[in-house]
């Protein structure tokens, strides 16, 4: 009776052992999905930096006049009543012919 109830619990604590190693939701699946979880945060990293950037440059757009004027300047070619634009030609395609 006793060998009996001895080798009934010895494979119920395989079952179980089985199933927390190597079942459905075991430590083998947990590492599978912490991997995955892993290099998806590496994949994310540069879009979060790249909202950051946007994110500051949207507060700065907003509060800032400083950045309104670099981007009027850069995007559609703001020139100030008080300056003069000059525009000088690059040399090296003067010289090769525009090419």
């Amino acid at each position: 009776m006793l060998k009996r109830l001895a080798i009934v619990l010895l494979a119920l604590l395989a079952l179980l052992q089985y199933r927390l190693w190597l079942g459905q939701g075991g430590v083998q699946e947990m590492q599978e999905i912490t991997a995955r979880v892993a290099a998806l945060e590496e994949a994310n990293k540069p879009l979060r930096d790249r909202n950051a950037r946007l994110a500051a440059e949207v507060v700065d757009l907003k509060t800032g006049l400083d950045a309104i004027e670099e981007r009027a300047r850069s995007d559609v070619g703001m020139v100030r009543t008080d300056e003069q634009f000059l525009w000088v030609p690059d040399t090296e395609s003067a010289r090769s012919g525009g090419k």
